[in-house]
């Protein structure tokens, strides 16, 4: 190979493992079910669920080499002598001459019924679906998490922007008290209200943009991109509605169908099951066939072959009562995966019932929340009203401003807090890929 193409060559191969290892690019613009699949896809956790499975799966293909034709070869070349007298022949004594012997061996094997081997194969790939349906839960819990950063860091976003309104609504307000002071209409103590209360807003702006700021890089460690970054949020908080089962009883049998925590454990324990019958089929019989090609002899160019062909069972017979201990330490084994699978059982059935009572009282939430910054908003105008004309001073208006302001928190709060339970109604239920 000339310099010309090595040099190419060398670089590539140099920088694939540099990118392999690079940080995923972040995207401009981020929606919530982009968060989520991201979530899924390429966080911490999610990852090395992955590889884990492919661990699991390595394991089962070492399982089935058990099964599978053996073979093997061997090339030697043995200079030796031999001591003639060892033999006892009478008609030869003494230490041949150096000689050479050259042999080629070519041996295989091949498991033809072996009930126990091909039960732990089945095992191990029962242990393999059980790993791969622990990445998707993994996966689930991520996407989740992925999700509710999401929501975390809109409704933060949310909250800058009422900021943002209420100091705009306070500036107005002490233009307002200074030009009613300035005409003689109010006395200096609204004024002095005014300014505290513009104070005031500014400073909770000041705390919203903060929090702002740390929930994008709560949101950005979620998804394992650069904390740099600075995607645009394109969702904003809504109130979308669910296409899953919301009874209980239909919710709870769903969940028992569609969660991969709870088929994992049902996996585990189908594994556990062929385990404990892959011991007790170690007292059947077992068939084999081995052979052996060889050809040897003392000149390369003069070597003549042989060969064995063996066809065994092998019948056990006793070893100590060791495979019925196994058998009793494997069935305890068992016992223990069962409490662990109605364990994971009534979890699903817990979280399923506890994410429809949270989505049931968000969306009441909601609907009080919405009315409750209406009238805010209403008394807010009739305070100003009042204001204006001067029939009242500046306590009713930053009363009323106030209750403005805490009607908006409340609204995006029980916003995100509808968002929050329907992604948890959806992981509950183990179908998060169909939130929409």
């Amino acid at each position: 190979m000339t310099m010309r193409l090595a040099l190419p060559l060398i670089f590539v191969l140099v920088t694939a493992p540099l990118a392999a290892q690079a940080p995923p690019a972040a995207p401009d613009r981020l929606s919530l079910l982009e968060a989520i699949t991201l979530g899924r896809r390429q966080a911490v956790s999610s990852t090395l669920a992955n590889l884990n499975a492919r661990v699991q799966g390595a394991r089962a293909g070492q399982r089935r080499a058990d099964i599978l034709p053996q073979i093997s070869g061997a090339l030697t070349a043995a200079p030796q002598t031999r001591n003639l007298d060892e033999f006892g022949i009478p008609v030869a004594s003494g230490v041949t001459d150096p000689f050479t012997l050259y042999a080629a061996q070519l041996r295989a094997s091949q498991v033809i019924f072996d009930a126990s081997a091909f039960t732990r194969l089945k095992a191990s790939s029962d242990s393999a679906q059980a790993a791969g349906l622990d990445a998707r839960h993994a996966g689930e819990l991520a996407g989740a998490a992925a999700g509710l950063a999401y929501l975390r860091a809109q409704a933060a976003e949310e909250t800058v922007h009422a900021r943002e309104a209420d100091s705009v609504l306070a500036a107005d307000l002490l233009d307002q008290a200074r030009k009613l002071h300035e005409a003689g209409v109010t006395p200096v103590i609204d004024l002095t209200r005014n300014e505290v209360n513009s104070a005031a807003v500014q400073l909770q702006l000041l705390v919203a943009r903060n929090q702002r700021d740390r929930a994008r890089l709560d949101l950005l460690r979620a998804l394992n991109l650069p904390l740099s970054a600075s995607p645009v949020l394109v969702d904003s908080l809504g109130t979308p509605a669910v296409d899953v089962p919301t009874t209980p009883a239909e919710a709870v049998t769903y969940a028992l169908e569609h969660r991969p925590d709870v088929q994992a454990e049902r996996e585990r324990s189908d594994a556990v099951e062929r385990g404990r019958r892959a011991i007790g089929y170690e007292n059947l019989p077992s068939l084999g066939f081995s052979g052996l090609w060889q050809t040897s002899g003392q000149e390369t160019d003069n070597l003549n072959y042989s060969y064995q062909l063996q066809f065994g069972v092998q019948v056990p017979i006793l070893d100590g009562f060791r495979r019925q201990r196994r058998y009793a330490e494997q069935t305890f084994k068992l016992d223990a995966q069962h409490v662990r699978q109605h364990d994971v059982e009534q979890q699903a059935e817990q979280e399923t019932r506890q994410s429809l009572l949270d989505l049931a009282s968000a969306a009441d939430g909601v609907r009080i929340a919405t009315d409750r910054l209406r009238l805010a908003e209403l008394e807010f105008s009739q305070a100003d009203e009042r204001f204006r004309a001067g029939v009242a001073g500046s306590v009713e208006t930053t009363q009323a401003q106030l209750a403005v302001v805490n009607a908006r928190d409340a609204l995006i709060q029980s916003r995100a807090a509808y968002g929050i339970s329907r992604i948890n109604l959806y992981r509950s239920l183990g179908v998060l890929e169909r939130l929409q």
